[in-house]
């Protein structure tokens, strides 16, 4: 690959997105860019403050508490893997608890800090050579990346894969509670008028409810070799 590109994989909550996107990164020794986490890492950062149980609970008090707040990537080269760290602490594994998950889907519904993500997505993938799973990568942050990649699967399947990992890290939650917090999250994410989860024209849709992560990646690399094979 002489010249490097964008791939943007939107989908579901759990429908496989990271996983994908950073063994692509990966092996394309590209920069993986977790949408998600910035959503999340603004979550939790509300949630430290206690925005949600306050009448601070607005826009208006919210977003200057934000705009002090620093929210970097940096690589981990130990793990190969990108970290997000708030403030200069490394948030990664603090940002998928179920007290987040249930937060972030209101947080992202806030058009000043979807600007200023946004913004912040754009300035990483400048010089391309990146690979990015969200919600709205492919359709608005990077509406002309060069592959774009809709991923689908069906609620037990997602709700299944979410239920291990928050069972991976220690969190006391059932089957059905998942299933219902997923259920509630999708249709936040179509519904919500800022940049809703929709799948674009020029997307890919590939839906893995029976596919396993090497029949996934077997079928996107040749999306991959067909699209640089004409840049």
């Amino acid at each position: 690959m002489n010249q490097k590109i964008i791939i943007t994989i939107d989908g579901y909550s759990s429908s496989g997105k990271s996983t994908l996107a950073k063994k692509i990164s990966k092996k394309l020794k590209y920069k993986y860019i977790d949408s998600g986490a910035l959503y999340r890492s603004v979550a939790l950062l509300a949630i430290r403050k206690k925005i949600f149980y306050s009448d601070l609970w607005n826009t208006k008090n919210f977003i200057p508490i934000l705009k002090e707040t620093n929210l970097k990537f940096k690589w981990n080269q130990k793990y190969s893997q990108t970290d997000i760290f708030l403030n200069g602490e490394n948030i990664q594994h603090k940002i998928r608890s179920k007290q987040v998950t249930n937060k972030v889907s209101l947080i992202a519904q806030i058009p000043e800090i979807r600007e200023r993500l946004t913004l912040m997505q754009r300035n990483i993938g400048k010089n391309k050579g990146i690979v990015i799973d969200g919600r709205d990568a492919g359709h608005y942050v990077f509406p002309k990346s060069e592959l774009k990649i809709f991923m689908k699967g069906s609620i037990e399947i997602r709700s299944y894969r979410r239920y291990q990992d928050l069972k991976k890290i220690g969190e006391k939650v059932s089957y059905e509670e998942v299933r219902k917090n997923l259920i509630h999250r999708d249709m936040m994410d179509i519904s919500r008028n800022i940049s809703p989860l929709k799948k674009s024209v020029d997307s890919i849709e590939i839906d893995n409810t029976f596919l396993s992560i090497e029949e996934q990646l077997n079928l996107i690399f040749k999306f991959i070799n067909k699209r640089t094979s004409i840049i």
